[in-house]
């Protein structure tokens, strides 16, 4: 059966580090799904561009797209950048925008992979307070998503969980983990809601000084892999006719 091709789309960075993530967990959808052809454009700073990459895919033939974006949350980017850049797509290319990866349970996991990886314990989570720390967003939408993530999380066994955000909302992260503090949690963990390094998870970072366990972001976690075969799968099925046609 035909399968169209995957095209992971990523915000991109001045930092090296974020690239470096984007492509790591590119491979290792690749190794999840042999056969399946997976390709990578970035919206900024980074190339190949996602222009440059339908250009060549419309060159060689391909008829069938599906444009996934590489984000957790479905604001300003999934919403206004992407489409507009997909409404300029060669017109041979049949395209379909994939959901954002988030919310997803698979991503819960992936977060308390790292929490593990840290250094905390499954017997851990009934004293650890966890500040779930994303990037922030001007976006309601994606503001409220991740309080929702949060209190769902907190019902699977964490002493608290509170949202944070490094930019454009509030509290930060240490605010967060101040309030966790005078809340009695026997220790706190911050776990970045990001995809890859880059400036804002590096500010997450430094607000995680008081905290006793500070995780790895969710990079190229095979939960995360597999949250973005789920967003392909969902989508390919019909791949609608040409974006802007």
């Amino acid at each position: 059966m035909h399968r169209p091709v995957l095209l992971v789309i990523a915000h991109g960075s001045r930092d090296p580090r974020h690239a470096a993530t984007v492509h790591a967990l590119v491979r290792r959808v690749r190794s999840l799904r042999s056969g399946l052809r997976v390709e990578t454009g970035f919206l900024d700073f980074n190339l190949p561009s996602v222009e440059r990459v339908l250009e060549s895919l419309a060159a060689e033939g391909v008829r069938d797209v599906v444009a996934l974006p590489l984000l957790l949350t479905r604001a300003f980017h999934a919403k206004a950048d992407i489409p507009a850049v997909l409404a300029q797509a060669p017109s041979r290319l049949r395209i379909r925008q994939a959901e954002v990866l988030g919310p997803s349970p698979l991503l819960l996991a992936a977060l308390e992979r790292r929490l593990y990886e840290a250094g905390l314990t499954p017997a851990d989570k009934s004293s650890t307070g966890v500040v779930l720390a994303s990037a922030g967003s001007t976006d309601p939408e994606a503001i409220a998503v991740i309080a929702d993530i949060a209190r769902e999380w907190r019902h699977t066994g964490w002493c608290a969980v509170r949202p944070a955000f490094a930019s454009a909302s509030l509290p930060r992260t240490e605010q967060a983990v101040r309030e966790l503090r005078a809340l009695g949690c026997a220790r706190v963990a911050v776990a970045p809601y990001v995809l890859a390094p880059g400036f804002l998870p590096d500010r997450i970072a430094r607000g995680a000084a008081e905290a006793d366990v500070l995780a790895d972001v969710l990079g190229p976690a095979p939960e995360v892999a597999r949250v973005l075969l789920e967003r392909y799968d969902r989508a390919r099925t019909p791949v609608l006719a040409a974006v802007g046609a």
